[in-house]
């Protein structure tokens, strides 16, 4: 059974910074793609960025280019998502997701585990 557990979450100004992990348990971490998406109140889940599985390649939704960087630590099996210059339209519950691709995938439904979810609010 694979768990993913997200953490760093929270209240945040505009402008600020916060730093999500993804710790990952139950599958070998580095065999697959991971990625990070969001769901704000009343919208639909959006894909937010992926890595593949050794970490050397990156894809971001065009609003968050520049802003936040997805890398993965496949020794510690954790995934990071560093978020900087964050907006209020950021605001949203952040997932992480083990794709079942090696390379970067953006559709959720290439993603076969979820974690929880880890609240992100940005006030402005």
């Amino acid at each position: 059974q694979v768990q993913l557990v997200e953490s760093g979450g929270g209240l945040v100004q505009a402008g600020g910074s916060l730093r999500l992990s993804c710790a990952a348990s139950g599958r070998t971490f580095s065999n697959n793609a991971m990625g990070w998406f969001r769901q704000a109140p009343g919208k639909e889940r959006e894909f937010v960025a992926s890595i593949n599985w050794s970490g050397t390649t990156t894809y971001y939704l065009d609003s968050v280019k520049g802003r936040f960087t997805i890398s993965r630590d496949n020794a510690k099996n954790t995934l990071y998502l560093q978020m900087n210059s964050l907006k209020p339209e950021d605001t949203a519950v952040y997932y992480c997701a083990t794709a079942t691709t090696r390379g970067v995938i953006t559709g959720p439904r290439w993603y076969d585990y979820w974690g929880q979810g880890t609240q992100v609010t940005v006030s402005s």
